[in-house]
């Protein structure tokens, strides 16, 4: 049984440089100096689980993580990163040689939760997560971007060895509803699987700030995606911000909190010491019934696929 965590985690896609790092796919420029502060900020408000991947930046935003957990009880965080098939390397064992080297760069000697990042080949991927398992290098294991069938064989081969998905993590959102229309959100509750929600915000598209006459910052593979999209998602903003009036909240925060309110385990991305504080008061809200379906009518009204380049359908 998974230890206790959080409401939220906290992402470190935008964090370092590289090939899928924050520099490209953000428009940022973060390093150890930039964030530590903010690290600092959210253990001492209790939030202690972080999300990262050997893919991120190349390694950079693992690093950058490490050196922030310098000093801090390695009992007091909790470590998610991901093993990513389509970059293994060619030894005998790519998943334990992926695991090893994020542990290196972590400054670990094991993982509290390590993933799959997608499901290249569910068969042959899963295995190699039993022998990190039953050497305690992971504690815990998820599936990343898998569909129910997906989930449920990694489930399966996992099992034959005394073993079980402690998590999965999809992309899921108001704007992207694909794991809760596949049944996927309803498996994990059902089977006690922690459903970790990514680009919850749409990387920030849905915090609020950004709109038609003020768009995402160019020049970044977030604006590329969402400018265009902006003018669709006024109604629902402005929607998200008069729910956010009843109860104190930004419209970051509400998207936060329909998260949570959805059974879902948000992972918000942090560079700023307001977007920890955001999570803390997200995590107090609770959104009624008809608060969290008048915004899933207008979400739906907006017509808008958010679905990555990366991702496969999961219905």
């Amino acid at each position: 049984m998974m230890r206790k965590v959080p409401l939220i985690a906290l992402g470190t896609w935008s964090w370092g440089s590289g090939l899928g790092g924050g520099d490209q796919v953000f428009g940022n420029s973060i390093d150890t100096n930039d964030v530590k502060p903010i690290f600092d900020a959210a253990m001492q408000a209790g939030l202690n689980l972080w999300d990262t991947a050997a893919v991120y930046g190349e390694g950079t935003s693992e690093t950058i993580l490490g050196e922030c957990l310098k000093g801090y009880d390695r009992a007091e965080v909790m470590i998610s990163t991901k093993f990513t098939p389509q970059v293994a390397g060619e030894s005998d064992d790519p998943v334990h040689q992926m695991c090893s080297e994020s542990a290196a760069r972590l400054h670990t000697d094991y993982i509290d939760i390590y993933w799959i990042h997608n499901p290249a080949d569910v068969e042959k991927w899963t295995p190699g997560l039993i022998p990190l398992l039953k050497s305690g290098k992971v504690k815990h294991v998820g599936v990343s971007n898998h569909n129910l069938k997906q989930i449920i064989q990694a489930n399966s081969i996992l099992g034959k060895e005394g073993f079980r998905i402690s998590a999965v993590q999809n992309h899921y959102s108001l704007l992207y509803r694909s794991s809760e229309d596949a049944g996927i959100i309803d498996y994990c509750y059902r089977n006690e699987i922690t459903f970790f929600a990514y680009m919850v915000l749409e990387q920030g598209a849905l915090n609020g700030k950004y709109n038609s006459t003020s768009p995402l910052p160019e020049n970044s593979a977030r604006a590329a995606t969402y400018n265009k999209l902006l003018p669709q998602l006024e109604e629902l903003t402005a929607a998200m911000k008069t729910v956010g009036e009843s109860h104190n909240a930004s419209v970051a925060q509400i998207a936060i909190a329909w998260a949570i309110a959805k059974k879902t385990l948000p992972i918000i991305g942090v560079t700023k010491l307001s977007q920890v504080a955001d999570a803390i008061s997200a995590a107090k809200i609770s959104l009624s019934e008809q608060e969290v379906g008048k915004l899933d009518k207008l979400a739906k009204k907006t017509g808008i696929d958010t679905k990555g380049g990366w991702e496969n359908p999961m219905t």
